[in-house]
Formats: C-alpha cells, structure tokens, sequence
C-alpha cells in the first residue's frame, strides 16, 4: 500500500506545482484552495509512505514523478521547448525512478 500512497502523493504533487501557475500568486480563490489542498494531501500520503518505505528511496522517487510530470505539462500546456537534451534528461529521470523502485 505504500507505493501506491507514493505515487498517489508524487501525482497530487504534479497538480499542486502546475495549480501553481494557475492561482496567479494565490489571487484566485478556487486554484488556490485546490493548489493547497493538493499540498497537504500530498505531503499526508507521502508520510504515509514513509512509514514502511526508506526516506531517501521515497522522496526520490516523489520529487521524481513530480518532476517529470511538471516537465511534460510544462510541454504539453504551456509550449515549453521539447529539446532533445530536454526529453533525455526526463528519459533519465524516469531510469532513476524505475531503477530506486527495484533496488528497494
């Protein structure tokens, strides 16, 4: 149940980096409220996570998922560049998530 908390936690924490964008310095009420809301409850499952996962293996891989999903929003919602070196480096990103996974 802990890595599905985690991945649970490092999804919310994609909604809360984009909501980000979207809150326009948290002068909009309604992605204000979900951009925290998606905060705490990220953090709450990624404790969660924690309690049968090793800290360092977690965390990794939750800033993990949220930085290649920011990363690939980033392209898809705000025509950030889609540079080759850009979409290598998500690629190892990705190799380390998958790689901290088997060797836990």
């Amino acid at each position: 149940m802990a890595w599905v908390y985690l991945v649970i936690a490092g999804l919310l924490e994609v909604g809360w980096a984009i909501g980000l964008k979207y809150t326009e310095g948290f002068t909009r009420l309604v992605p204000s409220v979900l951009t925290v809301g998606s905060m705490v409850l990220s953090v709450a499952l990624l404790g969660l996570a924690l309690r049968d996962l090793p800290v360092g293996t977690a965390y990794a891989i939750w800033t993990g998922i949220g930085a290649v999903g920011v990363a690939a929003l980033g392209i898809m919602l705000f025509q950030e560049p889609a540079t080759a070196i850009r979409l290598a480096s998500i690629a190892l990103i990705v190799v380390g998530i998958v790689g901290l996974k088997f060797a836990s």
